[in-house]
């Protein structure tokens, strides 16, 4: 069992419109952050996770998502699964926690386009 309090956060600047706040789990298995966005992100192209999917609860707020050039909107309350290998951006004014299994990490997220 593990804890990782609020404070031990890292925070994380992704671009001028994305901040994350990594929770530290240790665990290679499961990752999560939550995440603070404003605008598009990333800020041209897509990215795609190589070995990890993600799991996004909306926290609050609302935006759209494109994967694979298909646009979906979503609101606060909404889940959104990310599948390894799916090319996407982020558009909004939105908080989200993300869960990625196995961890994320920079080494097998690229940017693509």
């Amino acid at each position: 069992m593990k804890i990782v309090k609020k404070v031990q956060r890292k925070l994380l600047k992704n671009s001028r419109e994305c901040d994350a706040f990594e929770y530290g789990l240790g665990c290679d298995s499961l990752g999560g952050v939550v995440v603070e966005v404003r605008g598009r992100h990333p800020e041209k192209g897509r990215v795609v996770n190589l070995e990890c999917e993600e799991m996004a609860y909306i926290l609050e707020g609302k935006g759209k998502i494109s994967v694979d050039g298909v646009e979906h909107g979503f609101a606060a309350g909404d889940i959104i699964l990310i599948g390894r290998g799916e090319r996407y951006f982020w558009d909004g004014k939105f908080s989200a926690f993300l869960s990625s299994a196995p961890a994320w990490t920079v080494r097998q997220c690229n940017a693509v386009d």
